[in-house]
């Protein structure tokens, strides 16, 4: 018994996950432009947020941004290779405390500028297009909030092929 690949039709995410890394590549120019070197657009949100909470765990961190720990995880064991955070032990021996650097202190200013800079720029494209980004992943969150993701794709996994 033979089955089609399904990877031969175009992945529905592609165009999304391209665009979202060519936005990504030009805010990192910016930074590249600017002089400031290592850091990427990942790191802005949890630099900014350290600035102004000072040091908190992987864990409270994670949960202030909204993100996963293991995500934040990854993010800060990046930041620290760039020298913009310092990680050491926290309250107890399964936990660290996340520092800026005072190179990732001195960053902070701009970064808030470029944060800011870019969300007037995504309020710009969304009125450039006839479906704002961002009335569009809110309405397709509203969506999963009805029936998620899981649900739909057992239904899909469980509904015969057509």
């Amino acid at each position: 018994m033979t089955h089609s690949d399904p990877t031969v039709r175009p992945d529905p995410w592609h165009s999304l996950h391209e665009l979202l890394a060519a936005m990504d590549a030009e805010i990192e120019q910016v930074y590249v432009e600017r002089g400031i070197e290592g850091v990427r657009p990942r790191f802005v949100y949890p630099l900014i947020r350290l600035a102004h909470t000072g040091p908190l765990t992987i864990r409270e961190l994670a949960e202030s941004l909204g993100r996963s720990h293991s995500a934040i995880s990854q993010t800060v064991a990046a930041m620290r290779n760039a020298g913009l955070v310092t990680s050491e032990p926290g309250p107890d021996a399964r936990t660290r405390r996340i520092d800026l650097t005072d190179r990732g202190r001195s960053l902070v200013p701009f970064l808030e500028a470029e944060w800011r800079a870019t969300h007037s720029t995504v309020a710009e494209l969304d009125g450039e297009v006839p479906y704002a980004m961002t009335a569009v992943v809110e309405e397709v969150r509203r969506a999963l909030e009805r029936r998620s993701m899981r649900q739909r794709i057992l239904h899909h996994l469980t509904e015969p092929s057509r």
